[in-house]
């Protein structure tokens, strides 16, 4: 019975000595497995990470749904893609019928862009005033030709009997210098800037001639002066000779925003020598005066003027 219990109690003891030797080694190879299985989820974790964030900045943007849009285009580069109405265009559909025209390049200078076949104003009553022929100007041009027959004219037309329903244009974009000289400076024709109004009609059938001495001179004097607020150049008779018989508008751009308006509103000879018994030598000339002739050595000393601009 001894000796059993001792066999017993040996090996109880050798089971013991055994785990004793087993126990660290599994312990230190339980310890390493759970920190190569860190290692091994922190890597799929990153991997996982990584491989969404590649996706999301491949897959393009669903459909329905815009990506961030970019600053707008300037209104020059608008005007210059086919199709594409530009800013001035937009205000100026409100005022008038026109038709888009492709950029202009002429010669040399001449040329325009945002350029419209203006054909009609639209009043504020939606009547509409005939520009005939219909006029080629830049978009702002058109756009302040439409504000003033609109806002001025339309309502000065009304005190003359009858409203206002066409505008004769006697020039409108050519590409051309002062009186039409060649290599004289480009007139603001030449780059669509400019329109020569000759006459306005009226439902009545009543021409205008805005040069006309026989219109009430009040009435033209009301006109010249909403002219020359909004334009700025405004040439009529006084100016030079090449125009007596319509007036000049345009926008050109000068230095410090300086305006040149030169618009003699004349009355009848009859009615102004009434007041003024001189008057008649400011009256239009029709015949040519002879000069004299120049002294025996004295030719060229007469000297000679500057032509007049024709702009």
């Amino acid at each position: 019975m001894s000796s059993g219990t001792d066999i017993s109690a040996m090996r109880s003891r050798r089971r013991t000595a055994d785990w004793d030797l087993i126990y660290p080694i599994l312990a230190t190879i339980a310890a390493e497995a759970c920190r190569m299985k860190g290692f091994v989820l922190l890597a799929v974790l990153l991997c996982a990470t990584g491989t969404a964030a590649a996706q999301d900045a491949a897959v393009p943007p669903a459909k329905g749904i815009e990506a961030e849009p970019t600053s707008p285009p300037t209104e020059a580069a608008v005007s210059a893609v086919p199709g594409a109405s530009s800013a001035c265009q937009l205000r100026l559909a409100k005022l008038a019928e026109f038709q888009p025209l492709p950029v202009i390049a002429g010669p040399g200078e001449c040329g325009a862009v945002d350029a419209v076949l203006l054909q009609s104003v639209i009043l504020p009553d939606q009547a509409k005033v005939a520009v005939t022929p219909p006029a080629t100007l830049r978009c702002t041009m058109a756009e302040e030709v439409a504000r003033w027959l609109r806002e001025d004219v339309a309502r000065a037309a009304l005190k003359l009997g009858a409203a206002l329903r066409g505008l004769d244009e006697a020039g409108s974009y050519e590409c051309r210098g002062f009186n039409r000289v060649d290599g004289a400076t480009l007139s603001e024709h030449g780059r669509a800037n400019a329109l020569d109004v000759r006459a306005l009609r009226l439902a009545n059938g009543k021409v205008i001639g805005l040069t006309d001495v026989s219109i009430a001179k009040e009435w033209r004097d009301g006109l010249r002066t909403s002219a020359c607020a909004r334009f700025t150049t405004v040439l009529g008779p006084g100016s030079d000779s090449y125009h007596e018989e319509h007036i000049h508008l345009d926008l050109a751009e000068r230095r410090g925003g300086y305006k040149l308006c030169q618009w003699d509103v004349r009355e009848p000879i009859a009615q102004a020598e009434k007041t003024d018994p001189t008057a008649r030598i400011a009256a239009k000339i029709t015949e040519p005066v002879p000069l004299p002739r120049p002294r025996p050595g004295a030719a060229g000393s007469l000297g000679s003027s500057s032509p007049a601009r024709h702009w």
